[in-house]
């Protein structure tokens, strides 16, 4: 949050400074928190506090505030600081990485290196996941059209041709992926057409596979009705027609996926997105 963001009076305030992004002070502070239950605390993130400078002022902000500090600096410089400003300004600050790091220091007879997010350079690929399932999810099935901008990949095709479980397997992999449903006889969003089209890949079925995968959604959902549109072959297979005229048309890439598990298709879309990426 930034140091002018907003606060309310009425909440009890709490500062979690970090050299690195703060994650690690706010997952404490949550964890404890949740045993207090009646009271009203409005956690303050602010990360990166890479200077003496900015340790100053957040500080006294939160002395301005009366607000409990929780700091958790690797660099030695900076936690001194914080704990010398803390002192002067007569604000309560909890060190949450200083004694621990004095603990380990005399077990061990190593200097710590001082530098923060080392943790989240380990664990890249871990947090890459974890950041492309929740791009993923929010961007399910054409939701929040504003950010597909930011996609790595962005899979278009008819309703059931199998757009969200492949989207949600390469969110696995660490790729950030909307996916977006077409209707037959319906423009696609204007949106779609201002996105870099070597990360855009098309989707098809064979018509009496998709229409199965419909009837089986179908009989999930509670409905025996199978004269409708939705499942009649012929207006299925005009429809898969049409969407893949439209795709040839904009100079999108189809991918087949009929009969093929997820794995395979996952991998031809990957395939197909760095081949075209690296041209």
């Amino acid at each position: 949050m930034d140091e002018q963001g907003d606060h309310s009076n009425k909440a009890f305030p709490l500062f979690v400074v970090s050299g690195g992004v703060g994650a690690s002070g706010e997952q404490l502070a949550r964890t404890v928190l949740a045993q207090f239950e009646q009271s009203r605390v409005d956690i303050e993130i602010y990360p990166k506090v890479h200077t003496a400078e900015r340790v100053s002022r957040v500080f006294h902000k939160a002395a301005s505030r009366k607000a409990l500090i929780l700091h958790s600096f690797v660099d030695p410089e900076l936690r001194r600081m914080a704990v010398k400003t803390a002192e002067e300004l007569k604000v309560e600050a909890i060190d949450l990485v200083g004694p621990f790091m004095t603990a380990l220091c005399g077990r061990l007879g190593e200097k710590p290196l001082g530098k923060p997010g080392l943790y989240r350079q380990l664990y890249r690929s871990y947090f890459d996941r974890i950041s492309g399932m929740d791009y993923t999810l929010a961007h399910d099935d054409g939701k929040n059209p504003g950010g597909w901008k930011d996609a790595e990949i962005v899979l278009i095709g008819a309703s059931r041709v199998g757009k969200t479980p492949v989207s949600l397997y390469l969110s696995v992999l660490g790729w950030r992926v909307a996916n977006i449903p077409l209707v037959a006889g319906i423009p696609p969003p204007d949106e779609l057409f201002r996105l870099d089209v070597r990360r855009v890949v098309g989707l098809t079925i064979t018509p009496s596979e998709l229409v199965e995968h419909r009837r089986h959604r179908q009989r999930r959902l509670g409905l025996v009705d199978g004269r409708s549109e939705y499942v009649d072959p012929v207006k299925v297979f005009e429809e898969t027609d049409d969407i893949e005229r439209q795709l040839k048309h904009r100079g999108i890439p189809i991918i087949d996926v009929t009969g093929k598990p997820i794995e395979t298709t996952a991998d031809e879309i990957v395939r197909l997105i760095q081949r075209k990426i690296d041209r």
